[in-house]
Formats: C-alpha cells, sequence, structure tokens
C-alpha cells in the first residue's frame, strides 16, 4: 500500500531501534535501499561501525519503513549515515524527519554538528535542511558523494 493512499496509516514514529527485532528491520531496510536498490556491494553496506552507532527506525503505521544511523566521529561531531526509506515511504516527509531525529539525537549526546556524505543527487534535500556541502566530490561505493556539515548546537 502506498502510504499516500486513502485509508494508509497515518501514524509515524520515529525510535530508537533497540533488540534484535528493530536491528533486523533497520538491515532489511538498508538492505533493500542499498544493497538491492543501488547496488552496493553488501560488505560496504554493513561495517564494523553498526556496533557503536544509534540506529533510528521509522515506522509508519506500527511497520518499518526508514532507518539512520549516528556515528560519533569526532568530539563534537556526528555523522549521519545510512539514511534509508523504502520506496512506499518516500515523498513523505519521513526522511526529513529521520534527519531532524539525528539532530536531536546529537544535542542529546552535547554534540556541536552534524556531519554526513551526502550522494551528489541528494544534495538538494540536505541543503534544504541547513547542510552546506564543502570539499572535492568522492565516490564510495562507487557513487559519488560530497561532505556536508550543519550546526545543530
Amino acid at each position: 500500500m502506498n502510504l499516500s493512499e486513502p485509508g494508509a496509516a497515518t501514524s509515524q514514529q520515529i525510535r530508537p531501534a533497540e533488540g534484535e527485532r528493530d536491528r533486523a528491520a533497520v538491515f532489511v531496510i538498508r538492505g533493500a535501499v542499498f544493497v538491492a536498490e543501488q547496488n552496493v556491494p553488501v560488505e560496504e553496506e554493513w561495517d564494523s561501525r553498526d556496533t557503536g552507532a544509534d540506529h533510528l527506525l521509522a515506522l509508519h503505521g506500527g511497520v518499518p519503513v526508514g532507518t539512520v544511523r549516528m556515528v560519533v566521529e569526532q568530539q563534537g561531531v556526528g555523522l549521519l549515515g545510512r539514511l534509508a526509506v523504502l520506496p512506499r515511504a518516500r515523498g513523505t516527509g519521513l526522511g526529513k524527519s529521520l534527519v531532524r531525529a539525528v539532530e536531536e539525537r546529537a544535542r542529546e549526546r552535547g554534540l556541536r554538528s552534524v556531519q554526513l556524505h551526502a550522494q551528489t543527487h541528494a544534495l538538494g534535500f540536505y541543503e534544504s535542511l541547513g547542510y552546506v556541502a564543502h570539499g572535492e566530490e568522492f565516490l564510495d561505493a562507487g557513487i559519488p558523494h560530497l561532505h556536508m556539515e550543519r550546526d545543530v548546537s
């Protein structure tokens, strides 16, 4: 069911991914978006940083439909990454809500800024949320990216 269809559940929730079931949902969503859709090799998608990261899970009508992670990269800086929203939930504002939830988590942890590595096709999305690109374009999993940052203090 498309989330914008009449009769679709309207309740949206973003919360920390806790427990095995939530973690499995995070990896299923990321696998569907990055591995299946974008052809990112599975060995590059899941990494050692997943263990210590803060993972957030987005639910729509109680069903997991999106995820994002934050890694504390250095003192005072959180790295937003692995933002993934299933196709049926795209265009609903869920991506924006996930980014804002990471920013709130960063503030709770006393961090001053959030950085991310944006796929170049998504620059406008992040710029609309106040992120500023800097540096040279680089490839990650064969996909062009740019560094971006936003002060959240």
